[in-house]
């Protein structure tokens, strides 16, 4: 059995797992999105940081990275890790994606959709054990940026965010 995973957040630049190949490239009909809460890494219970989703969206592509994991045991270990181009011709099909759902009721860590400046600065004062979130966006925009892809949000984003740091440190 290979299972490939698709990464579109943090998997660009760090996998966690054993895998056996990796291969830039995205999906289409979704777009990246900072709507999941992060209360165990990029943020806390009383104060949630801010990751990425997918969220459905017609004729948008979502630039990423697939891993290929062939071991049954690299297999588990990523799937467990987890649950914690040009061409129009896909290269790799029947890849896994975790997509968060919006159901508050199944996904209670769910934030949703804000306008840009509240997303900021919640980003900003955000922290976990992972670190602070804002290293969390700043590491995905250089990811992106490395693959070729200049993703509007992300980078929208990344640049209120050094707005509100740099207004701090005055």
């Amino acid at each position: 059995m290979v299972l490939w995973i698709f990464g579109y957040g943090s998997l660009i630049w760090k996998a966690g797992f054993n895998y056996d190949e990796r291969l830039s490239g995205f999906i289409k009909g979704y777009r990246r999105v900072f709507y999941q809460g992060s209360t165990d890494h990029r943020g806390t219970p009383d104060y949630p940081g801010r990751t990425v989703t997918l969220e459905p969206a017609s004729h948008e592509i979502c630039y990423g990275v697939a891993y290929k994991v062939s071991q049954k045991e690299d297999i588990e270990t990523a799937i467990s890790y987890l649950e914690e181009s040009t061409s129009s011709t896909p290269a790799v099909s029947n890849v896994l994606v975790y997509v968060a759902s919006s159901d508050k009721k199944t996904n209670q860590n769910y934030l949703g959709p804000a306008p840009l400046e509240e997303l900021a600065k919640q980003i900003v004062h955000a922290e976990g054990p992972s670190g602070p979130n804002r290293d969390y966006l700043f590491q995905l925009e250089k990811a992106l940026i490395e693959l070729g892809c200049k993703d509007a949000h992300v980078m929208d984003l990344a640049r209120e965010v050094r707005c509100i740091l740099s207004k701090e440190v005055r």
